[in-house]
């Protein structure tokens, strides 16, 4: 079974930055588009980012030119770096294959605050 597993969330002011994390399995990693997503309670799950196998992206409009995806292939990891936050981004955050095609893990929680 593939694992994901997200970390580097948290309570940060508006303004402020966070850098998410996301780790795989090489054999997923290597293969497949990323993508991050998030979700709040009582709305569906949205993407906010992906990153094609080969490094091109593609971002949510709400997000653009405030968050920036990339990949670690060594490390087989996925990274969602989110600066300028605002407390509409409040949500769990998620990564997944894109589109997503995995169990989906426990995610992580930013917060900021309005």
């Amino acid at each position: 079974q593939v694992q994901l597993v997200e970390s580097g969330g948290g309570l940060v002011q508006a303004g402020g930055s966070l850098r998410l994390s996301c780790a795989t399995s090489r054999s997923i990693f290597r293969i497949y588009n990323m993508g991050w997503y998030r979700q709040t309670p009582g709305k569906r799950r949205d993407m906010v980012a992906q990153i094609t196998s080969g490094g091109s992206t593609n971002y949510a409009d709400s997000v653009k030119g405030r968050f920036t995806i990339s990949r670690d292939n060594a490390k087989s990891t996925v990274y969602l770096q989110m600066n300028s936050l605002k407390p509409e981004d409040t949500a769990v955050y998620y990564c997944n294959t894109a589109p997503p095609l995995l169990d989906w893990g426990q995610g992580t929680q930013v917060t900021v605050p309005s």
